[in-house]
């Protein structure tokens, strides 16, 4: 393919599947801030064992939202270009902050101010806000400053992307801060919790996870429905999907990444993929996945 090929080609799978970025978040454990504008085709959002705290621009005056844990994937909401800024927490990190337990939400988008008192929802809100309104007026100045003669679409473009990523920069310390102050006052973290995960991640059974830990089998699911949104089998299947897709978008064959991410064979791998994505391994790397 040649080089304008193939650009365009990128051109046209950024409209289609949007943009997505993420960096680590300050409040550490694996949590991220991640950034995502909307691109004309469907965006999926995988299960991943996750909540997440986010900031949609969507509407008139944009809105803090939750997304609990999904057992399976969903569409996000929104119009194509419709951006997105987000906290998501590590598995087992989100009850603690948002201050309901993580079966609570599973499976569910709800506003942040069904969770949080009004006036602390408010004025995060607020604060975010404030940030679209600097964009704005920057972005007047910024027409103002360069006359047409030396204004070109590509130069308006790379502005508007450095004033929009610039944006989402605060937007998701914003969003850190908030977390951040949430959980100087909340109780230590479960030890127990991070033994879950690593026993699932290697492929430990739920009696052998509960025997290392010193639970009976149902302390530990009603543990895990706590802190996971699901029990400890569940999880580690969404977590084994995870490791499946990361290793198969760097391109290792599908049978090796079976093997690899702790599947029978393929063909079980095949079947938990349409099972928790709602479509094919193939066309999930083709990039209707999220």
């Amino acid at each position: 393919m040649s080089e304008h090929r193939e650009r365009e080609h990128r051109k046209r799978e950024d409209r289609e599947c949007g943009a997505y970025r993420e960096r680590r978040a300050l409040i550490g454990r694996g949590a991220a801030v991640w950034t995502r504008t909307a691109g004309t085709g469907p965006q999926r959002v995988l299960p991943d064992g996750c909540t997440d705290l986010i900031w949609s621009e969507a509407g008139p005056d944009g809105e803090l939202l939750v997304a609990g844990p999904d057992t399976r994937a969903r569409l996000a909401p929104g119009p194509p270009g419709t951006r997105a800024v987000g906290l998501r927490f590590a598995p087992g990190q989100g009850p603690a902050v948002l201050g309901v337990p993580a079966h609570e939400l599973r499976d569910q988008l709800v506003p942040l101010a069904a969770l949080w008192p009004g006036a602390e929802v408010r004025r995060l809100a607020e604060r975010i806000a404030e940030t679209e309104r600097i964009a704005d007026a920057e972005r007047i100045a910024d027409a103002e400053r360069i006359a047409d003669a030396e204004r070109t679409a590509e130069a308006e473009r790379t502005a508007e992307a450095e004033r929009t990523a610039a944006r989402q920069a605060v937007q998701g310390r914003l969003l850190e801060d908030a977390a951040l102050g949430r959980l100087r006052t909340a109780e230590p973290p479960d030890p127990v919790l991070a033994a879950i995960v690593a026993g699932v991640s290697r492929g430990t059974g739920v009696a052998g996870i509960a025997a290392a830990v010193g639970l009976g089998e149902r302390q530990l699911h009603r543990r895990s429905l706590a802190a996971f949104g699901y029990g400890a089998k569940t999880l580690g299947r969404v977590l084994r999907l995870n490791r499946a897709l990361d290793l198969a978008r760097t391109g290792v064959p599908f049978a090796a990444v079976a093997a690899t991410a702790g599947y029978a064979d393929q063909a079980h791998l095949a079947r938990e993929v349409r099972t928790l994505t709602g479509v094919p391994l193939g066309r999930l790397l083709q990039g209707s996945g999220g």
